[in-house]
Formats: C-alpha cells, structure tokens, sequence
C-alpha cells in the first residue's frame, strides 16, 4: 500500500529553486532516513507534505487522496526539531502536552474524555515514560523532553511518523534509546516513519531505505543498494563507498 507519492514535484521562493522535479514513494512499512546536505530542501519537502507550504508543480498524495482534498491529518504524527517547539518557561505537565496530540484533531468543546485519558496512558507506557505524567515538562532532561514530544506525536495512534531531526538534543546512549523505540514502533506497530537526518551510518542501523535528496532526489531505495549505487558514486566521488557505506 502507498503511503506517500510524490510526482514530479518542484517548488521555490521567489526565483530562488528549493525542489526540482522530486518523484518518490513510500510504502506501508517503510523506514525511510531522509538525508541530504544542509539547503537540501529536507525540511521544505516535509513542510510541503504536511500542507504548511503550497507546492507550486507536481502531484502529492497521501494515502491515495491528492494533497489538499480529504486529508486526514489525524492519521499522520509530526516531531519538528524540539528547539523549535517548547517553550522552557511554559508551566505544563506531561500530560498536558501528550494530550495536545488528541486536542488538535477535535471539534469544539476541546475536552478531553477518558477514551482520551486511556490513550495518553497507553502511549507513555508504550515510551516508558508513565511515571513522569503528572511533571512539569520544564524540569525533565532533553532526553524526557524527546520522548514526550514523541508521545504527542503518538498519541492519536498515527499510520505516518515524520520527524525532522529528533535526536540532534541527545547523548549518544539516549540516542540509540529513542531509535531503538522508533524501530520497535515501526517493526511492530507498523508505523510508517521518515526521519530527516545528517547522520546517515547511524540510520543505516534502523531505517530500511534511504532517500538522499539535494534539491532532487539522487537517491531512493534500499540501503544495500545506496551502497552500490552508480548514482552515489556519481554524486559523492570516489570515496563515497569509504565514507559512508562502511559502517553498514
């Protein structure tokens, strides 16, 4: 099943080109690392698949629905990079901001009901993180933090978990934790995930495909093959094989 299709998309600001003819899929299952040298388009390319930015050619769907029809946003998770999403002074509790996840999807009155009550326990018992429910947010360390921004991303049970970076606030040891916890999402759960990273060696260890991207996609698939592809020797040089593949 496509999760994600993407055709001939380009987009930009102004004159300035950000995307160039961009064509993948993503299919039920997938693991993808979304990789790519900094001004790539990683984020742009996100942003326009959760509809926050207008792509100007080309086609996107999202689970067989073109962007901008019927879209059910509730069936897709999101972890923005955390800098950019918590206040430090925000006085909330865990609980508060899991359940951000279920208030965004609901009509009014935004009220939280015990069907909601059960989901929040589920997923910070899911993430190991159901003692910390009652904590104010701003006293846990940045490795607490990821994991309850990852609750709320998971709390409405998702189908699609895109995350932009997540683990650039985490010591390697909480590091390997959190993908550990993705992976088993994934493998178990059979949430699809798309994670954007500069770290593709490590990523190589949980994720099952690769998409390199710089402005158009200079690679898509397994990450065998990444390692023998003409495409990347191409693009990387000689070395590429030294620098990347032989940690996999």
């Amino acid at each position: 099943m496509e999760i994600l299709t993407v055709n001939n998309l380009s987009f930009g600001y102004g004159t300035t080109p950000v995307l160039s003819d961009v064509s993948f899929v993503i299919n039920k299952g997938d693991f993808i690392a979304l990789a790519g040298p900094n001004g790539a388009g990683k984020t742009t390319l996100i942003r326009i698949i959760l509809g926050l930015e207008k792509n100007q050619n080309g086609i996107v769907k999202i689970f067989g629905d073109n962007l901008g029809t019927k879209n059910d946003w509730g069936r897709i998770g999101y972890l923005p990079q955390r800098v950019n999403i918590f206040n430090p002074l925000f006085p909330a509790t865990v609980e508060e901001v899991v359940s951000l996840g279920l208030l965004s999807q609901k009509k009014y009155p935004k009220k939280i009901n015990k069907s909601d009550e059960e989901k929040i326990d589920n997923v910070l018992e899911l993430l190991e993180i159901k003692n910390l429910k009652k904590r104010p947010v701003n006293e846990l360390s940045g490795g607490q933090q990821q994991r309850i921004f990852l609750a709320r991303a998971l709390v409405s049970n998702p189908e699609l978990l895109i995350m932009d970076e997540p683990s650039t606030a985490l010591d390697p040891e909480m590091r390997e934790t959190f993908f550990k916890i993705i992976q088993k999402l994934n493998k178990e759960n059979g949430v699809t995930v798309v994670i954007i990273t500069h770290d593709t060696a490590q990523m190589g260890e949980y994720a099952n495909r690769l998409l390199y991207l710089d402005k158009s996609v200079i690679f898509c698939g397994p990450f065998a093959d990444f390692c023998h592809s003409g495409d990347m020797e191409k693009y990387f040089g000689h070395f590429a094989h030294h620098l990347i593949c032989h940690q996999h």
